[in-house]
């Protein structure tokens, strides 16, 4: 499961994952507003790795299966962000 990790330029700390070949265009506007201009930070095999630095790696593969992304950022602000990118994907009735 290959993924590429982009960086914010608007918010330090703020990652996002996504599967390699996904790229950008899927994410949700709140999310993409917060990204800014993203630039690709690194590229990780999570099939081939049990543990990443800050992040539980189980969550993020089971982010990325069912949403199509993670979201990484500082604590005190992910439920926010994680909130607000899924209410604008629940249809609008």
């Amino acid at each position: 499961m290959l993924c590429s990790v982009y960086r914010s330029s608007k918010k330090e700390g703020l990652y996002v994952y996504v599967l390699e070949d996904a790229g950008l265009d899927h994410l949700p506007e709140p999310v993409m507003k917060q990204l800014g201009e993203p630039t690709l930070a690194l590229t990780v095999d999570l099939s081939k790795r049990n543990s990443l630095g800050q992040e539980n790696i189980a969550e993020v593969r089971d982010n990325l299966m069912s949403r199509g992304f993670h979201i990484q950022m500082p604590k005190d602000i992910e439920h926010l962000v994680t909130q607000a990118a899924d209410e604008s994907r629940q249809p609008p009735w």
